[in-house]
């Protein structure tokens, strides 16, 4: 008898058979609470995904990329922190972090999309080729402009720009921990990150 929570291979045959959620079957199964844990999972190409854990560096990592954030965003943006985006009609994913146009109130009554964001960040360790390939080319097809991956296997922050909604972000850099990054709303450059505020130090 196969345990539960163990991961089993799927044979092709039953793998096309698979039903897919769409992000309005979610919403509705997340409004009565029929999905257990629902904090714990994310809509990803229409598969419930269980989020990454969050270990010591991951949590330093998003308080540090929060704050760094917060101290430049100019007026009319925002920093958000594991809000849901609707990104297509199969996924709503909740990245760490994300910069967000507008004040709070504005979204009382509709979804966050992939419009109203300026950047996105992902904080990733065990989730790295994840975060590379799914995710880069989810945010990237939703038009979002830049995308981060703060690094923690390489102590470093990948950026990722000139999004296409067929190819993904065309543009890729490395930031080292003495370099900075400059943070890009609507085309001008608001202020520079850092390497060294985001990223944990060794003792984290």
């Amino acid at each position: 008898m196969t345990p539960p929570g163990a991961i089993i291979d799927i044979s092709p045959q039953l793998a096309s058979r698979l039903s897919r959620l769409s992000v309005a079957q979610y919403d509705r199964l997340i409004a009565a609470d029929a999905i257990l844990d629902a904090e714990k999972v994310e809509l990803i190409e229409g598969l419930l995904v269980a989020k990454t854990g969050r270990n010591r560096p991951r949590i330093q990592a998003g308080k540090l990329g929060f704050a760094a954030l917060l101290r430049i965003v100019p007026d009319g943006w925002r920093v958000a922190k594991e809000d849901p985006i609707t990104a297509s009609d199969w996924s709503k994913p909740e990245p760490d972090l994300a910069v967000i146009r507008g004040e709070i109130g504005d979204y009382a009554r509709r979804d966050l999309t992939t419009l109203d964001v300026g950047l996105v960040v992902e904080i990733a360790e065990s989730s790295l080729a994840v975060d590379r390939d799914v995710m880069g080319r989810l945010y990237a097809a939703g038009g979002i402009p830049c995308y981060w991956i703060v690094n923690l296997v390489d102590g470093l922050v990948e950026v990722y720009t000139d999004a296409d909604p067929s190819a993904g972000y065309c543009s890729r850099r490395e930031y080292l921990r003495d370099e900075t990054i400059p943070i890009v709303l609507d085309g001008r450059e608001a202020g520079v990150v850092a390497v060294e505020a985001i990223l944990p130090g060794p003792a984290a």
